[in-house]
């Protein structure tokens, strides 16, 4: 499935990217790891769409797992 050319997998790798560069200009700490956290599952899903890029899901999952703890923690 193609908009405007670009596949699907290219969109979800996109919306991940927005997503992460749009968490480093938030100024409440809370706001950016949730922002960031929604970049992260993009990238995670964006991945194993790349028929498992292990490197991209690995990597984002534990920036996930590093936002989560201090998210809940505080």
């Amino acid at each position: 499935m193609e908009l405007f050319g670009i596949t699907l997998t290219e969109w979800v790798g996109y919306a991940a990217s927005l997503g992460v560069l749009l968490s480093f200009l938030m100024k409440d700490i809370k706001k950016l790891r949730m922002v960031n956290s929604v970049g992260c599952a993009l990238f995670v899903a964006y991945g194993f769409m790349l028929d498992i890029s292990w490197p991209v899901v690995i990597t984002n999952l534990a920036i996930l797992g590093v936002n989560g703890y201090y998210f809940l923690k505080g």
